[in-house]
């Protein structure tokens, strides 16, 4: 079952972590407007800290963005231990019918592109091409034919399409994707079930994103990086693989310092002697080898350098012995109670429901907009509100508990197909409330996900005018203003 504990437990005084120490980590992050689905600290081999923001969840899976990419380079290390590849093959060795013509011949810097370069984020490209080649129809041509700059090792770029390129190469020499590649050899001996990634055009495990797993997994992948590679006595990743993997191998470029320590095999190195594997809006798995420590975190946040701020401010001193044990028995029950009560607030009001009643039922048809989204509608229910809109994939409905979150179901757009089956559906949660008489407020959260939309809805004679904003997106939050009137 995806979820299940298989590290051990362990009250924080049993390994000299003061309990007040950790509740200084979750004001810190409250206090810091941090939006935090879970967090896992484990101390020498045992978690002595857990806790999910509900409706986040033990066993619901969490998309890792760039987190993904660390098991990329895992598969990479398995495939090299096992003789397949090296890290010092050239590129165009392994992939010359993808690559521009000519090109296997040509004394360019693209011919002496080498897989080392696609882990260390070295490839010679001035800019990262990735938008541009996830935006074609086949991914590993597009970026074998974007001009390379630079001599490969010589220049920093983050690139997630170097990260594809090196799932095509595992998939092309180990003749399965990735996902199928790890599970015997990684993913079942740390327990991990029920893994996913999701894949380009060509049916490639996408490589740097993509991957969801739960907290739990990602904790005990960092307790097997922090061992050197060894689970419970045996060695899974190749010996040596860890060292070299979370090394730098060179600078790294990036604004926020924990960004600026250098960069290894799709691992960031990290202040404090620390190393980690990240990914987009906050998704951590963050080793400090010498106060033998794990964090494990997933969010929905822009902020990805402030969530590391507060581990270093509150926990770092903790785990290093730098504070003094405080509060006992009583202290750690209070930590307890905390962890188990954390929860993201749905949204909150009960206005007089006149307005709605008004509107209720009816069709609002919604002036044009990019979204191609025609006409909403809602309805109350016992308890529910249900909320209908239809736009270019046709009618979908959406539960909203009333001052409460409902558990639902979205399809995935059709232009997500690649992320997996036709006709899936995204598990989502939903609320509705009116904190005033004329506005509704409606916020949805992909669970799986670090996003959540809220739309905020002001009724009005002339009609209704919508403000769509979401938590986390690598562009501008605010979606759209969308207006509208009813139509009966």
């Amino acid at each position: 079952m995806p979820g299940r504990r298989r590290l051990p437990r362990a009250l924080p005084h049993e390994r000299d972590v003061p309990a007040p120490a950790l509740q200084g980590l979750l004001d810190g992050l409250d206090a810091s407007g941090l939006e935090v689905h879970s967090l896992m600290v484990v101390v020498r081999g045992a978690v002595v800290a857990e806790g999910w923001w509900a409706p986040y969840a033990p066993q619901i899976p969490h998309a890792l963005f760039s987190l993904s990419k660390s098991f990329t380079s895992a598969a990479v290390g398995f495939a090299e231990a096992a003789g397949l590849l090296s890290v010092d093959d050239l590129v165009l060795t392994h992939l010359p019918d993808d690559a521009p013509p000519g090109a296997s011949a040509a004394d360019g810097p693209l011919s002496h592109l080498r897989l080392r370069h696609l882990l260390t984020m070295t490839t010679g490209h001035h800019d990262d091409p990735s938008d541009a080649v996830f935006a074609t129809d086949h991914w590993a041509r597009a970026f074998l034919a974007t001009p390379v700059e630079h001599e490969p090792g010589t220049h920093f770029v983050y690139n997630t399409a170097a990260t594809y390129l090196l799932s095509v190469i595992v998939q092309k020499v180990t003749g399965q994707r990735v996902l199928d590649y790890l599970t015997p050899r990684l993913l079942e001996p740390l327990g991990i079930e029920g893994a996913t990634w999701e894949q380009s055009p060509q049916g490639v495990d996408t490589g740097g994103f993509g991957m969801s797993l739960t907290t739990e997994d990602i904790a005990c992948f960092g307790a097997l990086l922090l061992a050197d590679g060894v689970w419970d006595g045996r060695q899974v990743l190749p010996v040596g693989w860890v060292a070299e993997a979370t090394r730098a191998h060179g600078p790294s470029v990036n604004d926020n310092p924990d960004w600026q320590q250098g960069y290894g095999y799709q691992f960031w190195r990290g202040r404090h002697g620390s190393f980690r594997g990240d990914g987009a809006f906050g998704q951590f798995c963050v080793v400090l080898p010498e106060e033998e420590t794990v964090v494990a975190i997933t969010a929905g946040t822009m902020d990805m350098q402030g969530v590391l701020d507060q581990v270093w401010e509150h926990l770092l001193p903790a785990v290093r012995g730098g504070v003094p044990a405080a509060g006992g028995e009583e202290a750690e029950a209070a930590l307890r109670l905390r962890l188990d009560a954390l929860a993201i607030a749905p949204p909150a009001g009960e206005a007089d429901g006149a307005v709605g009643e008004a509107w209720a039922g009816r069709q609002i048809a919604l002036e044009p907009n990019r979204h191609g989204i025609e006409w909403v509608r809602f309805m109350p229910a016992e308890g529910r509100t249900l909320v209908e809109v239809h736009g270019p994939d046709g009618t979908t409905t959406v539960e909203a508990g009333r001052g409460a979150w409902l558990e639902g179901h979205v399809p995935l757009p059709a232009g997500r197909a690649h992320a997996g089956e036709p006709g899936r559906v995204e598990p989502v949660v939903a609320a509705l409330a009116w904190p005033e008489p004329t506005t509704a407020v409606l916020t949805v959260r992909l669970v799986q996900t670090p996003f959540a939309l809220t739309a905020r809805a002001a009724f009005g004679e002339a009609g209704v005018t919508v403000e769509v904003d979401v938590n986390a997106a690598f562009g501008p939050t605010h979606v759209d203003t969308l207006r509208g009137r009813a139509t009966d």
